[in-house]
């Protein structure tokens, strides 16, 4: 008999390693594909969270998030790259060594608030580890924003600031309405086609995707 607990908990591993490979990645097309995977791995912990709890909603919770994290989000990320090809937008702020190192600190304190914490949810299955994930998930996503040079880059921050709160959400309100369900998985679409339209005028204006080169704008 499988251990759906130990399952979980080991899927949340792999969304931290994803996220880091996300933010740490050179290409950015090869990020949007990363995130593709990120989001797969995201509807299997709502599949399986759905099954531990007797938790019906996240099937359907699961099913858009397939449609829009999965496979839109990341068609959208990965065709408008293949056109917004920078390469001095290239590379971090900060180097992969004190991004790695940053991530580990964040999922450290994030073990010990998680394990603060008194969810009868969380204690009752032994989720503390997925609580965590769920909560650093969110720090991560604000690295990726702060380090990044790429304007396409930051926006993957975005993204998995969003996966974040819906892994915290999945998890602290398994129960809710289908229609507010599904509204919380496809504001991503609208969020990420208002922030990519932004980068392809700012593209079009100044011939670049480096954020640190968005001072000429001022004035």
């Amino acid at each position: 008999m499988f251990d759906t607990s130990a399952i979980i908990n080991n899927l949340a591993g792999l969304l931290v390693f994803t996220s880091l490979m996300v933010v740490i990645c050179k290409k950015a097309t090869t990020s949007a594909l990363i995130y593709s995977v990120q989001s797969a791995v995201l509807v299997l912990v709502f599949i399986s969270i759905g099954h531990m709890t007797g938790a019906g909603e996240l099937y359907t919770w699961a099913a858009t998030a397939v449609f829009t994290k999965v496979v839109l989000v990341p068609l959208i990320m990965y065709s408008t790259l293949s056109k917004l090809h920078d390469p001095e937008a290239g590379g971090t702020i900060i180097s992969s060594a004190v991004l790695i190192l940053l991530t580990t600190l964040i999922m450290i304190l994030f073990f010990f608030v998680a394990n603060s914490v008194e969810i009868p949810i969380i204690r009752r299955h032994g989720l503390e580890p997925l609580l965590a994930v769920s909560l650093g998930h969110f720090m991560i996503g604000v690295m990726c924003i702060v380090s990044q040079r790429n304007i396409m880059k930051q926006i993957f921050g975005y993204c998995l600031m969003e996966n974040g709160a819906h892994l915290t959400l999945a998890l602290m309100a398994n129960q809710a309405p289908h229609l507010v369900e599904i509204g919380i998985t496809t504001d991503a679409i609208f969020a990420v086609i208002v922030m990519v339209y932004m980068a392809r005028r700012i593209y079009a204006t100044i011939h670049t995707l480096n954020a640190q080169d968005l001072t000429a704008l001022k004035g």
